[in-house]
């Protein structure tokens, strides 16, 4: 005998395990768009502080970001992060020095990827989470 909440728990389960998959499956891609989306930020900045004023390096799995500082003439690296692609979450983590943070990445039924900040229970905005990722590390001396 199949008791009626056991049927529904199991659907809930199998879609649960459906969407975790579709965004294994998309972290890459997530990755890669996150990275392009990072790039552009770096291109303004560099556009205003100097093209070694920052460097990005999309690697398996992770992305780098540096920020340098010119002092005497020479460029002196100043901070860095890096997002790094996490399957458990599933979704990445932002690592900072000692300020580490998990987003969440979900497939949404428009197949669009959404981005959750699993600490505060929040949705970013690509905005939202691109100044997340490099607010601290490209403006350390500008507070909030």
């Amino acid at each position: 005998m199949a008791f009626q909440w056991l049927q529904m728990r199991l659907q809930e389960e199998k879609d649960r395990r459906q969407r975790e998959a579709d965004a294994v499956e998309r972290l890459p891609k997530a990755l890669e768009e996150l990275h392009d989306n990072l790039l552009s930020c770096l291109e303004e900045y560099t556009a205003s502080f100097g093209a070694e004023a920052a460097e990005i390096a999309l690697l398996p799995n992770r992305i780098k970001v540096t920020a340098r500082e010119s002092r005497d003439g020479k460029w002196h690296s100043m901070a860095k992060v890096e997002v790094v692609a996490v399957i458990d979450i599933p979704g990445f983590r932002i690592e900072s020095g000692e300020y580490s943070l998990a987003v969440e990445v979900g497939v949404l039924p428009s197949e669009k990827l959404f981005y959750r900040d699993r600490e505060q229970d929040k949705y970013l905005t690509m905005e939202e989470f691109t100044r997340k990722i490099l607010d601290r590390v490209l403006f350390p001396k500008l507070r909030d």
